[in-house]
């Protein structure tokens, strides 16, 4: 378990694998609900004191429907198993099952009527991340859901 700067306790291996992702993100990208719309945004990651669990913060500038949120991530360092806590502007909260191996974050969540889906795939140079969601609302035929390119903002 190594200590980080910024961090007060020593951190775990699972919470190591975060830190490629810590920062301040620039988003582009679409929504398979609405063909043609272009979307930007922004996203954060940032650690909560002590230090073992990642902050996730996103929205969408544009007026479409899709809600600010934050996130909540953290793992077991003995399992290798995460969980994100999810939480948006209408009040909605939902558990995602998630991973993390290889700077692909993964998450996602089987409910019968709203299954969800999200692989992050971070870039060998850790400039930039690419998001492809997907959703099911009848257990069987996945669609597109959110799809975002993620470039690291310049301070």
């Amino acid at each position: 378990m190594a200590a980080r700067s910024g961090t007060a306790f020593p951190l775990d291996a699972a919470s190591e694998a975060f830190e490629p992702f810590l920062g301040t993100w620039d988003t582009t990208g679409a929504h398979g609900m609405l063909p043609g719309v272009v979307l930007h945004g922004r996203a954060s990651f940032d650690r909560l004191e002590p230090g073992g669990f990642l902050r996730v913060r996103s929205s969408i500038r544009e007026d479409v429907g899709i809600p600010a949120g934050v996130a909540i991530l953290g793992g077991d360092g003995d399992s290798g198993r995460y969980v994100l806590l999810h939480h948006d502007e209408r009040g909605v909260t939902r558990i995602y099952d998630a991973s993390l191996k290889d700077g692909v974050l993964r998450w996602g969540r089987d409910a019968p009527d709203f299954a969800q889906r999200y692989t992050l795939t971070l870039s060998p140079d850790g400039r930039s991340m690419v998001g492809e969601g997907e959703l099911c609302r009848n257990g069987s035929t996945w669609e597109r859901d959110l799809d975002l390119t993620y470039t690291r903002a310049v301070p």
